[in-house]
């Protein structure tokens, strides 16, 4: 039998600022990438409540949920994997989170977990979706980023525009 995500895949990310101004990075077991931590909401779950659930379950820390700062829609598709026959696009709303309890640690989707100081993180993350939604946080005057863009065959940003 044939699986089908749903028309748009909803996620979140976070991009968790400490005391010391530093934020939180985590590289992805699959992918081997250092991103910035989240993905996606499950059935009956609300944003932020899915962005706490996320971070706590790849890093193990505990945050609290600040600015909506960035919705990106990558409006492409792809073949699908494990029996799903298509990836369909993706919504994905980015927010600033402040650190609040626990350790770092990694899970079964991060092989790290670790505090990069503000200004090397563009040395880190190497995808242009990441780039474009990190420096959205450096960016912040209070306006939403808005991205779209696609991923597969190459990277193609297709608008970007302040909301």
């Amino acid at each position: 039998m044939e699986k089908k995500f749903p028309t748009h895949i909803v996620a979140v990310d976070g991009i968790v600022e400490n005391e010391k101004n530093q934020i939180l990075l985590v590289k992805n077991s699959y992918k081997c990438i250092y991103t910035i931590p989240g993905g996606q909401v499950e059935i009956g779950e609300n944003l932020i409540d899915a962005l706490i659930r996320e971070i706590k379950e790849e890093t193990g820390i505990d945050i609290s949920v600040e600015k909506l700062i960035c919705v990106s829609s990558n409006t492409g598709t792809h073949a699908g994997y494990n029996g799903y026959t298509i990836v369909p696009t993706k919504v994905m709303f980015g927010f600033t989170c402040k650190y609040v309890d626990g350790e770092l640690c990694t899970s079964d989707e991060t092989s790290e977990s670790l505090w990069i100081d503000k200004n090397a993180v563009l040395n880190y993350i190497t995808e242009p979706n990441l780039i474009e939604r990190f420096k959205a946080y450096l960016n912040y005057e209070g306006s939403v980023q808005y991205l779209e863009y696609i991923t597969k065959p190459e990277y193609n940003l297709k608008l970007k525009r302040l909301i």
